[in-house]
């Protein structure tokens, strides 16, 4: 079996592949294409968000596929912005008609804090807020998931304590060189299934010799490595490209990375993003 036909089974037995398509910074009018080239290839898992601006192509481009809706695993994010009952509920109506879908299989919080306070003030009240129009968009039918994403452990505790729906999903940055072992772990204890945006660093870690030299060792690609790493860390991995070459090769993870060298990439510290570090994911603000 391939990796693309491979799936967990979140808390609430909503199976979710363990491969996925991330289409941050496609744009909108190149998203309909990407995703129709990427299930082409066998992808089942697709992400958006609002804040990327590609709802709507990346809706064309599931209703377009040709591949049944069911057979299919959508998600979005509510904009990081969005702190209050009323303004989730409106933003969730609004995702499923800007993508032309009866629902989304997956839907997060995109940040415990709006991106320009980005790890700055305290929103857990209005993160409750939202988590409560999430609450009902799943009881309605709306969503069948619901999570979080880049929401650290005592953001966590904060929504918990009035959260009657503990998050399904937690979508965080996860790639060799940056391994949160603690949420990770924390996460695992409540049942949480994490999704690693960003496993290939944002292409920053191609550089890395030690990196390299392991690939070679499995006759695969330093992207391959990456991809693979995540997934044996137990997480969804969401590698974003619109290049279907890209998208085959990144699917080509069926090798496994011995625990020795499993160790050594979970101990490796690199996060020099280069060019890629004044984005708000990365630098904080």
């Amino acid at each position: 079996m391939s990796t693309l036909d491979e799936t967990y089974t979140l808390t609430g037995g909503v199976e979710i592949p363990k491969l996925g398509l991330g289409t941050w910074f496609i744009d909108d009018d190149q998203a309909a294409d990407a995703v129709k080239a990427a299930i082409e290839v066998g992808y089942r898992n697709i992400d958006t968000a609002q804040a990327y601006g590609n709802e709507r192509g990346v809706g064309e481009g599931v209703r377009t596929s040709g591949v049944p809706r069911a057979d299919l695993f959508v998600s979005t994010k509510l904009a990081a912005e969005i702190k209050d009952y009323d303004g989730a509920v409106a933003a969730i109506d609004g995702s499923l008609s800007t993508m032309g879908l009866d629902y989304v299989d997956l839907l997060l919080i995109h940040a415990p804090q709006p991106w320009d306070d980005f790890r700055g003030g305290d929103y857990s009240e209005g993160n409750r807020q939202a988590w409560k129009a999430m609450e009902e968009a799943l009881q309605a039918g709306k969503v069948r998931a619901i999570g979080v994403s880049n929401f650290l452990q005592e953001d966590l505790d904060d929504l918990l304590e009035t959260a009657t729906v503990t998050p399904h999903v937690n979508q965080v940055l996860v790639h060799a060189g940056n391994t949160p072992t603690e949420l990770l772990a924390y996460c695992e204890s409540k049942g949480i299934r994490v999704e690693a945006y960003s496993p290939i660093a944002h292409g920053e870690i191609l550089d890395n010799a030690e990196v390299k030299a392991m690939a070679e060792t499995y006759d695969v690609s330093v992207p391959q490595l990456c991809i693979r790493y995540v997934v044996q860390l137990g997480t969804v991995a969401l590698p974003k490209t619109a290049n279907p070459d890209h998208m085959r090769s990144n699917a080509q993870v069926d090798f496994v990375i011995s625990e020795d060298d499993m160790a050594t990439l979970r101990d490796l510290h690199d996060r020099d993003y280069g060019d890629s570090s004044a984005f708000p994911v990365y630098s904080g603000k």
